[in-house]
C-alpha cells in the first residue's frame, strides 16, 4: 500500500493541473476553493483534477509538510506548486494563469 507521500507524488505528476481542495470543482466547500475554481475556469481549464481533501484526511493532514504550504486549495500546475486561492486570483487577474492554461493545452 502506497504511502501517503506517494500517493499525493502519484496525484501530483499523474496530472498537468492538480487541486487539492475542499469540495468538488461542481461543489466547492470554502469560499477560497470555489474562487480558485471560479479562476480556473475562466482562464480557460477545462479538465481540472480534483482532490477533496474533506474526505481524505490523510492528505488533508499531510500535504502541508509535503508542500510546505499550510492552507487549501493548493494548486499544482505540471508538478509545481503554484499557490492558493489569492496566488490563483492574481495571476488570472495579470493573464499569467490563462497563458499557464494555454501551454498546459498545448504540451
Amino acid at each position: 500500500m502506497p504511502s501517503v507521500e506517494e500517493r499525493i507524488r502519484a496525484e501530483i505528476e499523474g496530472y498537468p493541473l492538480v487541486m487539492f481542495m475542499k469540495g468538488t470543482a461542481q461543489y466547492p466547500m470554502c469560499g477560497f476553493s470555489s474562487r480558485a475554481v471560479q479562476a480556473l475556469q475562466a482562464a480557460g481549464a477545462t479538465h481540472l483534477h480534483t482532490i477533496n481533501v474533506l474526505e481524505e484526511p490523510e492528505i488533508r493532514a499531510n500535504l502541508p509538510r509535503y508542500s510546505d504550504w499550510p492552507t487549501f486549495p493548493q494548486i499544482f500546475i505540471n508538478g509545481e506548486l503554484i499557490g492558493g486561492c489569492d496566488i490563483i486570483v492574481e495571476l488570472a487577474e495579470s493573464g499569467e494563469l490563462a497563458r499557464l492554461i494555454a501551454d498546459l493545452h498545448q504540451g
